[in-house]
């Protein structure tokens, strides 16, 4: 949930009381809280009526309610990376190897690669002769750019 925003050309994080007041209005709808329910509970917890108020440490003792009733998080927009199979682990270590050499990490870059060749979201779940395409395909992207490697 972390956003990017411009800044005179670089790309700066989002503050993170803006992530605090997303994470406290979605445990709201994540908890079927109607309106005035929320507004009592923000009075109970932080003695205020609307999010916006909060301080910092009003922000994280309502963030601790909210978990303690019930609230998860938010969920990752993507799955953690997998485990390799034990008979790929090596060629995995080599991709993640030619993507530092390529300075294209994460390795969303090799991910891209997978699911335009094969469909699959991560190069971890790739078969072993279709690493070997990965490799090959990013041997060629090093020779164009002369990033170093084989």
């Amino acid at each position: 949930m972390n956003t990017v925003r411009q800044q005179h050309g670089r790309a700066r994080p989002a503050p993170p009381r803006n992530n605090d007041l997303a994470q406290i209005h979605i445990a709201k709808k994540q908890l079927g809280m109607d309106d005035d329910t929320y507004r009592d509970m923000l009075w109970a917890v932080a003695r205020v009526r609307s999010a916006k108020q909060l301080d910092h440490a009003g922000r994280a003792k309502v963030l601790d309610h909210l978990k303690r009733c019930g609230f998860t998080g938010v969920s990752a927009s993507r799955p953690k990376r997998p485990t390799p199979a034990p008979e790929v682990a090596a060629m995995c270590r080599k991709v993640r190897a030619q993507l530092i050499a390529l300075g294209k990490l994460p390795d969303t870059y090799a991910d891209g690669i997978a699911q335009r060749m094969y469909g699959v979201q991560f190069y971890e779940w790739l078969q072993a002769d279709q690493l070997h395409d990965l490799v090959a395909a990013l041997q060629v992207q090093q020779r164009r750019v002369g990033a170093p490697g084989r």
